[in-house]
């Protein structure tokens, strides 16, 4: 009998990939996202990272899916039941997430945002602030009876360094990385401060003043793909949780058999 779930949440750069049993994760993948491929394209994939991984497409019986990127979420449906036979949960309006939104209008919430919010809120307990590294940087207040309160949203780190980079002809594209200090002795290292300490003061700032308004016993876990250029810093974050939003698919697929 197929046991396992498949989760997949679509970011607008990267779609993240884990493979569940019982509440476990067995393995975990990223692709680019791609609004043009096909069901049968994704499938290749798809079929690959199992492959290369040890497991077979046959032990998925249950497929869910969160998306930002919305020409992906139909595709995704249609490869979902063509190659696994299933019919995925596609989280959005309507789903039981088991945590009550206080948006203005909770449909303009990402669904990422609330995933996210719901295994925050399971694994710390509130209240909570989420910061998640992706093309944006977003930041999440879950209160202390578990209610999704809203946030702030701002530009990523990798989308302000291009934003940099192509607006600035004589600037180089550099990697991302945190200099040693903040006076930079040349190009490369002045960009990588500027960039670094502008984004540290952006991200405490935004905590601090999130703290103020939920509390002093707030606490604060990092998650998304970028989290690691800021993550060790122990006076921000109290947790450091990469699989964050694959862990919320799993407990909102359970909400949903």
């Amino acid at each position: 009998m197929s046991t396992c779930l498949l989760a997949i949440d679509v970011g607008n750069t990267q779609t993240v990939i884990g493979l569940f049993e019982d509440g476990e994760k067995k393995a975990s993948w990223r692709l680019g996202s791609v609004a043009r491929r096909t069901p049968d394209e994704l499938a290749i994939l798809i079929e690959g990272l199992f492959r290369l991984s040890g497991f077979d497409m046959s032990i998925v019986g249950r497929v869910v899916i969160s998306s930002v990127v919305p020409p992906l979420g139909p595709t995704l449906e249609e490869m979902s039941k063509r190659y696994f036979g299933v019919t995925p949960l596609i989280v959005g309006p309507g789903t039981r997430t088991g945590i009550s939104i206080k948006y203005d209008n909770p449909h303009e919430v990402g669904a990422d945002r609330i995933v996210n919010a719901v295994a925050g809120f399971h694994l710390f307990g509130g209240p909570l602030i989420i910061v998640d590294f992706g093309t944006a940087i977003t930041f999440d207040a879950i209160s202390g009876a578990g209610e999704y309160l809203g946030g702030a949203i701002a530009p990523g780190f990798g989308v302000s360094l291009e934003a940099l980079v192509e607006r600035a002809a004589r600037l180089p594209r550099i990697e991302p990385a945190a200099p040693g200090s903040v006076i930079g002795k040349n190009t490369v290292h002045s960009i990588q401060s500027g960039m670094f300490f502008g984004y540290k003061g952006l991200i405490n700032g935004i905590v601090a003043r999130m703290k103020i308004e939920l509390g002093e016993e707030t606490r604060v876990v990092a998650t998304g793909g970028q989290n690691f250029l800021f993550s060790e810093d122990e006076s921000i974050f109290d947790h450091i949780e990469p699989d964050l939003t694959l862990i919320g698919l799993c407990l909102v697929s359970e909400r949903n058999p």
